[in-house]
């Protein structure tokens, strides 16, 4: 176990002073606060309650929980860590979710509104009929929760805390998990929401408090350049030029050609990944869905686009500024340094964030940080335990068991998240085993062999009236196959160390994974758009309501309640109003007022309110405005 230690590579930590106690105690203390508040705010004990927050949560703890959720502590480590080893390109993760948050909230959310469900699984049952898709899509995101989502966050979590406290990894975690659990089992969405946003506020207070101090060190932004290009350790590889920072390591575009992170895969397979992770993944439309109405929940996603926009400076570029200070330690090359140092023969950008800390912040600031991972961790923690068991509870066991009560579905929903809290403390021991060197890359690549087909059959179930179950069934099918298949060759192939002759297959030396998500997004849909093609068209019902033609009137979308979505036929779409002409609706969904007359009386629901015409033009000038910063922050740095 010593070689997986950083033990010997740094000297002991510091001491946590008084201060530093009394930071992170008043953290977990206030947290605990702040979730059983939020608990009593709702009724936890009806599905929508527990599952939706009673879809009556304002935009403003909406959009910090969007942004805390995916900026979970893997996200941390992994940022600063490849910016440390490549540059500011990793970026573009980030700012490209700009584009596809506003898609999310103006084309995906009022369509998941009009078809009245609570799980994407669901919407996809709805949407063909039948219940294996519904099914498959449920375990997949299971899967890609624990051995992704969970995994990551927790082996970046506790590698952030042994490296700056020496806690005990097992001990911390558990704590962490412990805590985490508690207000997500007893409290339901609206406690995730709420610490979320706590959490939000403290991370971007630490993180900006470290990052000025980081540009302190090296004597400002303009010193950057100059300096990352000169950070070159001193043990290197003979006749090799890996153990030398990317000429390109300002720009956000990178030559087609790039084997880090090419603007072509960054631009448009990166557009694939992002469209599932925040249009169709449960731990993101969950939040959305949990909105006062369709103008809360577009607030909420710019918001959310605006945070998106800090870590560039907050998180990537203070990584870049570790890999100056301590260039042998976070830019090692040699394989028998890099062990020395983290334990990792690939690399050790992942310790640059977690080395900051250590080395710059004083007494008090950093238990700040250290609460600033936490909340990283936990936020990410609670937001898939708490959509994990939605969609098990929701999708699974209502297939076991239809005839299950209210109360039955509640109680079942919190014993799967106890086990998912088990399976990840399970989980610790193998991360401690794993290569750490390529955490990001890990992240990143697995979903790009698992997502894009998800991708392509959501969007032609929102925009292609013709989409049927067959065809988006073997569409899936197909897309898996293909996608595991070149995971398995990236996974028996592994990058070679610096100095290593390159010998992989064709299919992974060459074809880069997010080019790879592109082109398994295309064929998914070209087996969907065939297949769908050559069968029959699907039942009307299965698609009014359900696409973005045909949307219900804008001031009907407000879903049913749960119980009374669990008593509707699998196959039937919940509401009767009358379908209106495709332009009117697509107008309607967008700037306009909601549409003044209608002959069917609106449904009495919990989120049933007229939208006001002036806060609808608001969002949209808001939306206007948060494109033109973005495109002018690419066009800066491209």
């Amino acid at each position: 176990m010593e070689g997986n230690s950083t033990s010997g590579a740094f000297p002991p930590s510091p001491h946590f002073t008084v201060a530093d106690v009394t930071v992170v105690v008043a953290y977990f203390l206030l947290n605990l606060a702040v979730g059983i508040w939020a608990s009593c705010r709702v009724n936890r004990n009806t599905l929508s309650g527990y599952f939706l927050a009673g879809k009556s949560v304002a935009w403003w703890p909406i959009g910090a929980s969007l942004f805390a959720s995916s900026e979970g502590s893997g996200l941390f480590i992994g940022l600063a860590g490849s910016g440390a080893a490549g540059g500011i390109a990793v970026a573009g993760f980030e700012w490209n979710a700009t584009y596809v948050l506003l898609v999310l909230a103006w084309v995906f959310v009022p369509v998941y509104i009009s078809s009245g469900i609570v799980t994407m699984p669901e919407y996809l049952q709805r949407r063909f009929g039948g219940e294996r898709i519904r099914v498959y899509l449920s375990v997949l995101s299971l899967l890609l929760s624990v051995f992704t989502k969970i995994s990551t966050d927790l082996y970046s979590g506790a590698l952030f805390v042994q490296v700056c406290l020496g806690w005990n990894l097992y001990l911390s975690t558990v704590l962490m998990l412990a805590v985490t659990a508690v207000y997500t089992i007893a409290g339901g969405l609206a406690a995730v929401i709420y610490t979320d946003t706590l959490q939000t506020c403290i991370m971007i207070v630490g993180a900006v408090i470290l990052a000025v101090m980081a540009f302190n060190k090296i004597g400002g932004y303009h010193n950057l350049e100059e300096a990352y290009l000169n950070a070159v350790p001193a043990t290197i590889i003979p006749n090799t030029s890996c153990h030398l920072p990317r000429p390109d390591a300002l720009h956000l575009f990178q030559a087609p050609s790039s084997d880090d992170l090419p603007w072509t895969g960054m631009t448009f397979g990166l557009s694939v990944v992002a469209t599932w992770y925040w249009c169709t993944d449960q731990v993101i439309v969950q939040r959305s869905l949990s909105a006062r109405d369709l103008n809360h929940a577009k607030a909420a996603s710019i918001l959310a686009s605006y945070l998106k926009m800090l870590p560039l400076m907050v998180i990537i570029i203070p990584g870049m500024i570790s890999r100056i200070l301590y260039p042998d330690a976070v830019g090692c090359v040699d394989p028998d340094e890099c062990a020395r140092v983290c334990g990792a023969p690939v690399g050790c950008s992942n310790i640059a964030y977690p080395k900051l800390v250590i080395e710059l912040m004083p007494s008090g600031l950093r238990g700040l940080m250290i609460a600033v991972m936490m909340a990283a961790l936990m936020s990410s923690l609670t937001s898939i335990f708490n959509s994990s068991s939605t969609l098990f509870t929701m999708d699974i066991w209502r297939r076991i068991r239809r005839e299950a009560s209210e109360k039955e579905l509640l109680l079942v929903g919190r014993i799967v998240t106890v086990i998912l809290v088990v399976v990840s403390v399970v989980w610790i021991p193998i991360l401690q085993s794993s290569s750490s060197g390529q955490l990001y890359i890990y992240i990143q690549s697995v979903t790009s062999y698992l997502a894009p087909p998800v991708t392509a059959v959501f969007l032609l179930a929102v925009f292609w009236k013709r989409a049927n179950e067959p065809g988006a069934f073997w569409g899936l099918m197909v897309g898996l196959a293909v996608g595991l298949i070149r995971m398995s060759l990236d996974f028996t192939h592994p990058k070679p160390h610096c100095g290593t002759p390159d010998d992989r297959p064709s299919l992974v030396k060459d074809v880069h994974y997010l080019h790879f998500a592109a082109l398994l997004c295309l064929l998914t849909a070209a087996v969907v758009v065939g297949i769908s093609l050559l069968t029959r068209p699907p039942a009307e019902s299965q698609v009014k309501n359900m696409t973005w033609w045909t949307l219900r009137p804008e001031r009907h979308l407000s879903s049913p309640p749960l119980s009374v979505l669990k008593s509707l036929p699998e196959n039937r779409p919940p509401g009767t109003a009358e379908e209106e002409s495709p332009e009117g609706q697509t107008w309607n969904c967008a700037c306009s007022p909601p549409a003044a007359k209608s002959e069917i009386p609106p449904t009495k629901t919990l989120g049933d309110r007229v939208l006001s015409p002036f806060w609808a033009r608001v969002c949209c000038l808001n939306a206007i405005l948060l494109l033109c910063v973005n495109v002018f922050f690419y066009a800066y740095f491209a």
